[in-house]
């Protein structure tokens, strides 16, 4: 689903709470979030690293001014009873959301690079248009964070400690893992020219997705509280 605005969250946890968080997210947390007006879909991947447990999260969303809406800051203002447990262990938090500013391409992968922009980058448009060409690439997109929707002081923020956040990004999506190094490699002097960090690239592969339409629909079962999916993880 191409949407007009997205938010994208960073975290990092150990491997120790590596399934609790995953229990967290998938059954109680993004089915929340989802369910909130305005927030469409979200999909999670996690980066291809041996040394860190990193998680992306990112939510399609309406429009930018979700970010700031009453019925979200309700939430991040009274996270559950797992959030608040969850939340003070994560590291290297980054969250940034806004618009989509170009989109090429059509769909989504299971493969993605993600690269941060260190500045609000100008025309796009002509380094999409030439990723997305690529072999097994499916889209690219270029996201302008809303510093001020994004960096609201909540509740939930106060529990982490602080939160990174970034200017832009940009985001390449294939249908395998090696099309992410090619399409790099041929155009990396145009993507670092956006303000892209590409030194050190990091590819994620997609393991979750919930879409409000199958909340809507049914098709998804409501949040599981926390006491009974505890146990689950325990046993």
């Amino acid at each position: 689903m191409m949407t007009s605005a997205m938010l994208a969250i960073w975290s990092d946890v150990t491997q120790a709470q590596e399934t609790e968080y995953l229990h967290w997210l998938t059954r109680e947390h993004t089915a929340e979030r989802i369910g909130v007006p305005g927030f469409e879909a979200v999909r999670v991947f996690r980066a291809d690293l041996a040394e860190a447990c990193r998680y992306l999260i990112l939510y399609d969303l309406a429009a930018p001014s979700v970010l700031t809406s009453p019925a979200y800051l309700a939430r991040l203002n009274a996270p559950t009873p797992w959030s608040q447990r969850i939340m003070p262990t994560l590291r290297n938090f980054a969250r940034g959301g806004g618009w989509v500013r170009a989109v090429r391409g059509t769909g989504s992968g299971a493969y993605l690079l993600p690269l941060r922009l260190g500045r609000q980058a100008g025309e796009a448009a002509p380094v999409l248009e030439a990723l997305a060409a690529e072999d097994r690439v499916c889209a690219a997109r270029q996201l302008e964070v809303d510093q001020k929707g994004s960096c609201v002081p909540t509740s939930e923020k106060a529990l982490r400690g602080g939160d990174g956040s970034f200017p832009g990004l940009l985001l390449i999506e294939a249908t395998e893992a090696a099309a992410l190094g090619r399409a790099l490699s041929r155009h990396r002097s145009a993507i670092a020219a956006l303000g892209a960090d590409v030194e050190d690239p990091t590819l994620y592969t997609a393991v979750f997705s919930l879409r409000k339409a199958d909340l809507e629909a049914g098709l998804a079962d409501p949040p599981i509280e926390e006491p009974h999916l505890t146990a689950q993880v325990q046993s």
